[in-house]
């Protein structure tokens, strides 16, 4: 009874947290397009690293972590960097200088879809179950009726692009899955090590594509590019790391299915988009899917 009792919270708080981090990247998309009008998406994606990256490194030191000093561990890493930042980073803001935020939203949101399949075929880590088949279906029915059917309808423009934020999706649902390999560290432990190796790759394709030091940045892209550095990166990455090893690698991308709504309200507030009147029936989809791929099944207790 007592673990049953302590269970409960900390599933609570875990969820909580699931929602903290939907809502933290459902602003990402706002400020990726807000910055990008003024700043080069590689130059614009090669400060996001370095600030988080130095953010999360300061707080490790505050708290008497250390990084780690195995190479095996670092080329980890380094891996990680390039399914969860360099590359689906790239890509998206380099899509979103074309693509509607909403758009790349719903494009985006798929990464649960991705990570089962993925985690079905390949490392069968995640079991098929009914429900969690019912939370992709849900998940998606809810998206489409949030973002409008109508929001589809400029999948034939730009398609470079939106095959961009696809393809980022994919580097997005390898990373959650590569990602439960770091158990057993703390979570700012891979967030941190990640960032850093993101960053020594993008600085220098920062330097050589965009020649940054011609770069005239506007105020509302610098407050953007701190916005989308501390809150949806650093704050973020430690969340997920978190998630991964308490809900697993379905259970922590299933927050895309949250973050449609919050990215597309936060698009209402700040950008003028529109929401249309089938919003809060999607809002109910979208909350059945989360619960059906988040909250584990419930065990039955053994016989005394």
């Amino acid at each position: 009874m007592t673990n049953i009792t302590e269970q409960k919270p900390r599933l609570a708080m875990e969820l909580v947290l699931l929602a903290v981090l939907a809502t933290l990247w459902g602003a990402s998309y706002t400020f990726i397009k807000v910055g990008v009008e003024a700043i080069p998406p590689v130059t614009f994606i090669a400060a996001r690293t370095v600030i988080a990256g130095s953010l999360l490194f300061i707080v490790m030191r505050g708290r008497g972590i250390r990084m780690p000093t195995d190479r095996a561990l670092w080329l980890r890493f380094l891996v990680q960097a390039c399914l969860n930042s360099v590359i689906p980073f790239t890509l998206i803001a380099w899509a979103e200088q074309v693509v509607d935020a909403g758009l790349a939203t719903i494009l985006n949101s798929t990464s649960p879809i991705f990570t089962f399949l993925l985690a079905v075929v390949i490392v069968r880590h995640e079991a098929v179950t009914a429900r969690k088949l019912f939370g992709v279906v849900a998940g998606l029915a809810g998206i489409c009726l949030i973002i409008g059917i109508e929001a589809l309808s400029g999948l034939g423009q730009a398609l470079l692009a939106q095959l961009a934020i696809v393809v980022a999706t994919i580097c997005y649902a390898g990373a959650a899955i590569f990602g439960r390999g770091f158990k057993g560290h703390d979570p700012m432990v891979p967030a941190t090590g990640s960032m850093l190796c993101g960053a020594a790759i993008l600085v220098p394709a920062s330097l050589a594509i965009d020649q940054p030091w011609d770069v005239t940045p506007s105020v509302d892209s610098i407050l953007a590019l701190i916005g989308l550095s501390v809150f949806s990166t650093a704050l973020a990455f430690t969340i997920y790391f978190r998630l991964l090893h308490t809900l697993g690698s379905v259970g922590t991308t299933s927050q895309a299915y949250l973050r449609v709504p919050i990215g597309v309200a936060i698009g209402v507030i700040f950008l003028g988009e529109t929401l249309n009147s089938t919003a809060w029936i999607g809002l109910l989809c979208v909350i059945a899917g989360v619960a059906a791929m988040a909250i584990p099944k419930r065990q039955q207790a053994a016989p005394a």
